[in-house]
């Protein structure tokens, strides 16, 4: 199948490719948002052979004795290199590279600000003195863009400042569309690029974790033919757990993302589990605008 665009509004559009679903979004001069819009969806269109291309090396883990070619996989690559020598993948980073190659389009004379969102894995354009609002959704897996119109009733939000050291939104956990081997609902991480972000995300909710049996857990080969997980166990099902087990596990995970925020690999970050909830906030003296409730999860705009 080739790549389908559809316009949304006069602001967005829906770009589909095989597994590649993105939603872009841009606001400023009306001629350079329509040039940025059509420069984004040539670019889209090779995208996926590209990466398909070079598949077989993208499953495996990453290693300084195999390095892809092409530029989208290369920041795959690059970005999930960062977090040796965790097991990690390049695909843990693959929609939020697809995301960072797009926005690249829209960072041009006239356009304000704009993002390119992949699945909820998201890369962001704000011009001098612009500001975006990043929605937080409670429960991924039952949400779906294409029923909301573009009014979504988040759960909470980020206010994203053009000062601030963020280009790249991902959330990563058991309830998402990729595998994950902990137990956080979401895993939401906001960090210098949408590469960067997708990685840490997955690095950090694979953290988050506890022993409990009732919790099913199967090799990922047993639930997607040549995943790049092999036979690793990965969270099918987490039944309602003691409170205290969710704390210990959100703890550990805060933990991780701690160490990853030291080591520049993420700016903050929000984790969730079971209606509760940690906020990594940023290593700076102003804390991190953001307005939650109760039960808040998956980033979706």
């Amino acid at each position: 199948m080739s790549a389908q665009r559809t316009a949304l509004d006069e602001h967005r559009w829906h770009f589909n490719h095989g597994p590649i679903d993105i939603v872009a979004e841009a606001h400023g001069d009306r001629y350079a948002v329509a040039a940025a819009h059509d420069a984004a969806w040539a670019r889209f269109a090779h995208v996926l052979d590209e990466l398909v291309h070079e598949l077989p090396l993208l499953r495996l883990p990453v290693t300084d004795k195999m390095r892809p070619r092409g530029v989208v996989a290369r920041r795959m690559w690059d970005a999930c290199a960062a977090f040796a020598p965790t097991f990690i993948t390049p695909m843990a980073a693959v929609a939020g590279a697809v995301a960072q190659e797009l926005i690249a389009f829209y960072q041009r004379p006239g356009i304000e600000r704009a993002w390119v969102n992949n699945g909820g894995d998201i890369a962001v354009h704000l011009a001098p003195d612009q500001t975006a609002r990043v929605g937080v959704y409670a429960d991924l897996a039952r949400f779906d863009w294409r029923d909301a119109n573009g009014l979504v009733d988040t759960d909470g939000q980020f206010e994203l400042r053009a000062d601030q050291p963020v280009r790249g939104v991902a959330t990563s956990g058991w309830r998402g569309r990729s595998f994950s081997l902990g137990i956080a609902d979401s895993v939401t991480v906001l960090a210098a690029t949408a590469a960067q972000a997708d990685a840490a995300a997955t690095v950090i909710a694979n953290a988050v974790d506890v022993d409990n049996e009732a919790i099913r857990r199967v090799p990922a080969s047993e639930r997607k033919d040549n995943s790049d997980l092999g036979d690793t166990l990965v969270t099918v099902d987490v039944p309602p757990l003691p409170p205290a087990q969710v704390r210990s596990a959100l703890d550990t995970g805060a933990v991780c993302a701690r160490v990853l925020q030291k080591g520049g690999l993420a700016w903050a970050a929000l984790l969730v589990c079971q209606g509760q909830w940690r906020l990594v906030e940023p290593l700076c003296s102003k804390p991190l605008e953001a307005r939650l409730s109760r039960a808040v999860g998956s980033v979706i705009a």
